[in-house]
Order: C-alpha cells, then sequence, then structure tokens
C-alpha cells in the first residue's frame, strides 16, 4: 500500500491527510514511488498494490504518469488505484489502460445509485470507507452487499498508520454478509498476529504498509503465511 503526494509517498496516519509527510522506511532510502514499490516487492512476491493518489483525491491534480511507470516496472502486479473519480466516463476508459483497476471509494459518493454505476462503469474495487465517527458515504451500501462487487475493501481510515489493530469486529460483519465475496482489511495492521487473526475470520487480504516499513512485518513472517 502506497500513497501518494506531491510526487512522494507519504506516511498516512489517520486520515489526517493535511498532516501527511514523506514517508521514512526501513527498507529503502527516499520516498520515491519507485523505490518504494521495488522495495515492497524485494520484501516479497505480493501479488497486488494499492495506491490512493490523494492529490486527485483531493481535487489537486493527481499521479497517472506515476501509476504508469509502477505498472511498466512491475507488469505481473495488479495496481488497484484510488484516485476519488466518479465521472464514468473516465472510468470506463481506465479500463483496458494500463492505469490500474480503479477502486471506488464510499467517501467520494453522495448516494448508492451512483455508487452503483460508478462500479459498473469502472469494473473496480469498492472501498467502504470509514472514520472514527463510523461509515462514509451512503451507508445504506455499507449494508446492502447486492452493491457490491466480488472484491471490498473495508477501510478504517482512523486506524492507518496509528498502530491500533485492524477493527475486526467491523471486518467480521462484513464477512457475514459478503455473501462469498472477497473482503480486504485496510487500516491498524500492527504484526504477523494480525494478518493471522484476519485470515481467521475470513478476510481475503490486507492492505498494509508502516509495519512493512519499520520491519515489524518481515519477509520471515510474510513467508510464513499461507
Amino acid at each position: 500500500m502506497i500513497d501518494l503526494m506531491d510526487g512522494e509517498v507519504v506516511h498516512a496516519r489517520r486520515g489526517e491527510r493535511g498532516a501527511y509527510r514523506p514517508i521514512r522506511s526501513g527498507l529503502v532510502d527516499g520516498a520515491g514511488p519507485l523505490a518504494i514499490a521495488g522495495a515492497l516487492m524485494r520484501l516479497a512476491p505480493f501479488r497486488r498494490l494499492y495506491v490512493a493518489d490523494l492529490d486527485a483525491i483531493r481535487g489537486r491534480g493527481g499521479h497517472d504518469r506515476t501509476v504508469a511507470a509502477l505498472a511498466a516496472a512491475h507488469p505481473r502486479v495488479e495496481l488497484w488505484v484510488d484516485r476519488g473519480e466518479t465521472d464514468l466516463e473516465t472510468l470506463s476508459e481506465r479500463i483496458p489502460s494500463e492505469e490500474g483497476v480503479s477502486v471506488i471509494g464510499t467517501e467520494s459518493l453522495e448516494d448508492a445509485r451512483t455508487l452503483g454505476h460508478a462500479l459498473a462503469a469502472s469494473q473496480g474495487v469498492l472501498s467502504l470507507d470509514h472514520d472514527a465517527d463510523g461509515p462514509l458515504g451512503p451507508k445504506d451500501a455499507h449494508r446492502d452487499p447486492s452493491v457490491w462487487p466480488d472484491r471490498v475493501i473495508v477501510m478504517t481510515l482512523a486506524r492507518v498508520g496509528a498502530g491500533d489493530g485492524p477493527d475486526f469486529a467491523r471486518l467480521a460483519d462484513a464477512v457475514a454478509l459478503a455473501g462469498g465475496r472477497k473482503i480486504y482489511a485496510a487500516g491498524g495492521v500492527r504484526n504477523a498476529d494480525d494478518l493471522r487473526r484476519l485470515q481467521d475470520i475470513g478476510v481475503s487480504g490486507a492492505l498494509v504498509a508502516s509495519a512493512l516499513h519499520d520491519g515489524r512485518i518481515t519477509a520471515s513472517d510474510l513467508a510464513g503465511l499461507t
């Protein structure tokens, strides 16, 4: 998982985007996106890389060229990219490109109908976004799995980079509702024990950043997971 802002990878913390600063990683010097992605791929053969284009989400330009460079550098890795986009034509045009699978986040949408159209246009991944007060965006979409695609991220922004642990209860509820859809955890993963517990409750994967960069999750930890 990498968060892009002003051309660099930043350390996300609790969703307070105005306070994000360039990441300081124990895996590689600097905060360049290609260097950070390369370091993560050397750590383990990840099949997917989640990219949050925070400038695009905040309406301050975007990092399409960087995403294309990441795709070219790692052609076997599926990129999931959240740009906060809602325009249906733009989303549909991205499908055949090398610009990654679009992530449609509920924080960027006002109602479930628009969300459904965005998911259909993008053939993308849904992100059910939450802050410290609860669900963001259309609340009925959080409760109605009939609008969910096959892959769903449960994103708890208040736990991102905070070291508080995943929201296991919310994730277990999502798994119970999912009807076989794959649920991915985002926010709060601290160590390999958290990853194992997520597996145990039926979560298919997790978006992790801080614990990889500071060494709390190591290559041997990852190799030991099924």
